[in-house]
C-alpha cells in the first residue's frame, strides 16, 4: 500500500516575497496612482508638521513636550500608522469583499494559514514614502535634541534604540490585532464599513501624547484611562516616543506595551479562528 503523501509546507518567507513582488509590479503598472498616493501622503505630512509649527509659535511646550520632542512623538505615530497602512490595511479592509464575493472559499482551500494569506497578500508600496517621511522627521527631532551621539555611540543609547524599535513593533502588532478583530466581524455582519469608521475615530486619539489628556478635566482623564488601560492606543504610541526623545524608561508602561501587543495577537487569533468556524461558504 503506497505511503500517504507528505503534506505541503509552504515557505512563508517565499510566499510573502512573492506578494511583495506582485505588489511592486502592480504599482509600477499604475504609476500615476503611485505618484498621486505619494503626493497625497506628503501633503498630509506637511499639513501635520505645519499645524504644530504654528502651535509652537505661540507656546513653548504642549504638556511636557517641547517642540523637538513633540516632533519625535509625531514621527513615532506616523511611523506606526504608515507600517499598518503599508502591510495590513489594504488586505483587512477588503476582507468583507472576500466574504461577499465568495473568494474567501478559495483562501480557505489553500495549503497556507488563512490569517496569513488575508493579512499579507497586498503591500501598499506607495505608503513606504510615509515611512521615509516619518523616519526623516524622527531624525530631525534627534538632531534638534542633539541625541545622535548619546543614542548611537554608547551602549545605553544602543539599548534605548533597540527598545524603541521593539516598542514600535509592539504598537504595530497591537494595531494589527485590533484591525483583524474588526475584519473578523465581517463574517457575522457581512459588511463592516461602520466598524472601520470606528477604527479611524478611535485611533485619532493616538495622534496626541497620553500626557496631554491627564492635564484636562474629568472627561480628559476618562479618555486617558480608557485608551491607556482599556484599548491602550495611547500607551503603545506614547511609550516608545518617550523612550526615544526623553529617555524616559517607565518600565510598567514598557511592560504594558509588550503585554498589550502579545495579548492583542493572541485574542485576535482566537477571534479570527472562531469567526471562520462560523463562516458559511458562498456555495452553502
Amino acid at each position: 500500500m503506497p505511503a500517504a503523501p507528505t503534506p505541503v509546507r509552504p515557505s512563508y518567507r517565499r510566499v510573502w516575497s512573492t506578494f511583495l513582488r506582485n505588489s511592486l509590479v502592480r504599482e509600477m503598472t499604475f504609476r500615476g496612482n503611485f505618484l498621486i498616493t505619494l503626493l497625497t501622503r506628503a501633503f498630509y505630512f506637511a499639513a501635520q508638521v505645519t499645524l504644530f509649527e504654528i502651535i509652537y509659535g505661540s507656546v513653548d511646550r504642549v504638556g511636557d513636550w517641547s517642540r523637538a520632542e513633540y516632533f519625535g512623538f509625531m514621527a513615532t505615530g506616523l511611523l506606526v500608522n504608515a507600517l499598518v497602512e503599508t502591510f495590513f490595511m489594504p488586505n483587512l479592509s477588503a476582507f468583507s469583499e472576500l466574504i461577499r464575493t465568495g473568494k474567501l472559499d478559495f483562501a480557505l482551500l489553500k495549503p497556507i494559514d488563512t490569517q496569513f494569506l488575508v493579512s499579507f497578500e497586498k503591500v501598499e508600496v506607495a505608503q513606504l514614502g510615509q515611512v521615509a517621511l516619518a523616519l526623516g522627521l524622527l531624525s530631525y527631532s534627534i538632531t534638534s535634541l542633539d541625541l545622535w551621539d548619546a543614542l548611537f555611540l554608547t551602549a545605553p543609547g544602543l539599548g534605548r534604540v533597540a527598545l524603541y524599535v521593539l516598542l514600535v513593533g509592539c504598537a504595530t502588532a497591537f494595531f494589527y490585532s485590533l484591525m483583524i478583530c474588526l475584519a473578523a466581524a465581517s463574517v457575522s455582519m457581512g459588511r463592516n464599513t461602520g466598524l472601520y469608521d470606528f477604527w479611524f475615530y478611535v485611533t485619532v486619539f493616538a495622534r496626541y501624547p497620553r500626557d496631554i489628556y491627564q492635564t484636562g478635566g474629568p472627561a480628559a482623564a476618562l479618555l486617558s484611562a480608557a485608551f491607556t488601560y482599556g484599548v491602550p492606543i495611547l500607551l503603545v504610541i506614547t511609550t516608545p516616543a518617550r523612550v526615544a526623545v526623553k529617555g524616559a524608561f517607565e518600565w510598567p508602561f514598557v511592560l504594558g506595551s509588550v503585554l498589550a501587543a502579545a495579548g492583542g495577537l493572541i485574542v485576535s487569533r482566537w477571534v479570527f479562528r472562531r469567526s471562520l468556524r462560523n463562516y458559511r461558504s458562498a456555495s452553502s
